[in-house]
């Protein structure tokens, strides 16, 4: 069952890019720059925070500040925004769940490629800005950094997504993943270093959604990666994976009746 409705995805891989396109391009539709506001928004706030915690943290090295905390932004809102939506994703398309017989995971997936498109135009404009301070950063993503970022991806589907059914019978959930991503953050290192974590370094280590961006961001920063850590991270994502398709298949003939 679970490989019929990936079969199904595969498929219909061109309907749920498309209508993500369509999402992208309806929320820009009246602007003038259209989707380069989301890489320019993520630039402005990575040049504001970064003078401002440059200053705070004391920092030396201004370049290498940019680009730790440029990086770790845009993987850290492309991440929160999939986690932060997760809860309505299925409540935004309940009429269509309940009047048509396409498969639930069609949703999901176009959810998922929602994300990645955002993903893309908003890290290719910073990239291109981070280039000016750290021009290694291009060898290191054709290189080195592919492992890290299908982990990323990945994680970015199927955590969103366990998340989406347990909210369909806890709602408490929906108002619970706002303040749970705030603290997140903030115990994060992305704006500081580990090591200004002094004796708490032991959060940045159980922090899930921390390990699977900071993968990512050293890869990028330093060219290298820890290949075990980032195999166990993709069995992890694999199992996570089939877990949240299996709850989905078991769950998917309730939700019209909690939608």
């Amino acid at each position: 069952m679970i490989w019929s409705d990936l079969k199904f995805a595969y498929h219909s891989r061109y309907s749920w890019w498309f209508t993500a396109t369509s999402r992208t391009r309806a929320r820009f539709s009246k602007t003038i720059i259209g989707n380069y506001w989301l890489g320019l928004s993520n630039l402005l706030s990575i040049i504001s925070l970064g003078l401002v915690y440059g200053v705070v943290f004391s920092v030396n090295d201004f370049r290498s500040y940019f680009v730790y905390l440029g990086l770790g932004l845009v993987l850290w809102n492309t991440l929160s925004g999939a986690i932060n939506s997760a809860p309505q994703l299925l409540a935004h398309n309940a009429q269509n769940i309940k009047n048509t017989n396409v498969p639930v995971i069609f949703y999901t997936f176009e959810e998922w490629s929602f994300h990645i498109q955002i993903f893309l135009q908003s890290f290719s404009l910073v990239f291109i800005f981070m280039l000016f301070f750290k021009l290694s950063l291009l060898i290191n993503l054709v290189v080195s950094v592919w492992l890290p970022l299908i982990n990323f991806i990945l994680f970015m589907y199927w955590f969103p997504l366990i998340i989406c059914i347990l909210s369909i019978w806890y709602t408490d959930i929906s108002q619970l993943v706002p303040v749970v991503l705030q603290i997140l953050f903030l115990v994060s290192p992305i704006l500081y270093n580990k090591e200004n974590l002094g004796d708490l370094l032991w959060i940045s280590n159980i922090n899930l959604p921390y390990q699977v961006i900071s993968q990512v961001r050293d890869c990028l920063i330093f060219g290298e990666f820890n290949f075990r850590g980032c195999f166990f991270l993709l069995i992890f994502n694999l199992c996570g994976l089939y877990l949240s398709l299996y709850i989905l298949q078991r769950q998917k003939k309730y939700l019209p009746f909690f939608l």
